[in-house]
């Protein structure tokens, strides 16, 4: 059995214009310890997925099992990295991240919170940084510390909305190998959603391609099968690069001629092969 289940998910959302379809059915499957990206268009209701993964929003069809157990509203054993950092801005660093070791170990004594607090702190590399507040941070490590916090709540699995797209190319950089450093470590089962191919393939084991929309679904898993750890330098050489790569882009520029949406839906992230 799969450590993550997704089954036949459904959304639509009611407005005054009337009943939008997000979701038309979605399949994924995540084993445990394992890094899984969604890559898709802008506006495909990868976001919703997240949501309905993680218990914010309401199915109206369909079955989400993680370790077993169904879904059904939010929980800590899901942790959730979005794109904006979310930050309460009067706390320090290390505040913003105890708040959230404080809710999951109330039953520990202090001393231990503390220690485990300063560990995810050191964990992203934001130690000099600690009695900082957010406005004093860099975008970049505004988002070190939502990381760190997500990590912070032990989930079993760890979701991340486009935790990097607000950033600009070499922080991105910095923060995808940072990120693949403590997966290295930690091992935490990781669904990031992206529109962007490279950081999907550079970052993931398998990867989803999601239809356009409305009534998005998720294509057949594609292997990445590149060698960890992957080195930026080259990597676009690398025959599995080039072949997930051509069938990624491939399916979504295929469905995208086919979606039955007005005007076109916006292409995935562009960026030039990772060198």
């Amino acid at each position: 059995m799969a450590y993550l289940e997704v089954r036949g998910l459904r959304k639509s959302y009611r407005a005054r214009g009337g009943v939008t379809p997000v979701l038309g059915g979605v399949d994924l499957t995540l084993d445990e310890g394992e890094f899984v990206a969604v890559v898709g268009y802008s506006g495909s209701g990868k976001t919703t997925l997240v949501s309905l993964i993680a218990g914010l929003v309401t199915p109206d069809a369909g079955e989400i099992r993680l370790d077993g157990a169904p879904v059904t509203e939010p929980g800590p054993e899901r942790g959730i990295v979005f794109q904006q950092y979310s930050l309460l801005p009067w706390l320090s660093v290390r505040s913003n991240v105890a708040l959230a070791v404080d809710a999951v170990n109330p039953t520990l004594p202090a001393s231990a919170r503390r220690r485990l607090t300063d560990e995810l702190i050191a964990l992203v590399n934001l130690t000099p940084a600690a009695w900082k507040r957010p406005r004093e941070l860099s975008g970049g490590m505004r988002q070190r510390v939502a990381v760190a916090r997500g990590l912070a709540m032990q989930p079993k699995l760890l979701l991340m909305d486009e935790p990097f797209s607000a950033l600009d190319a070499l922080t991105r950089a910095t923060l995808q190998d940072e990120l693949l450093r403590i997966w290295g470590e930690r091992r935490t089962t990781v669904m990031l959603i992206t529109n962007d191919v490279d950081e999907a393939i550079l970052l993931a084991d398998r990867i989803y391609p999601m239809t356009p929309g409305p009534n998005a679904v998720l294509g057949p898993a594609i292997e990445v099968g590149l060698p960890r750890p992957r080195p930026r330098r080259h990597m676009s050489l690398e025959p599995a690069y080039q072949k997930a790569r051509q069938a990624l882009v491939e399916f979504l520029r295929g469905r995208s001629r086919l979606a039955s949406t007005a005007g076109h839906p916006r292409e995935p992230r562009p960026r030039a092969p990772i060198q």
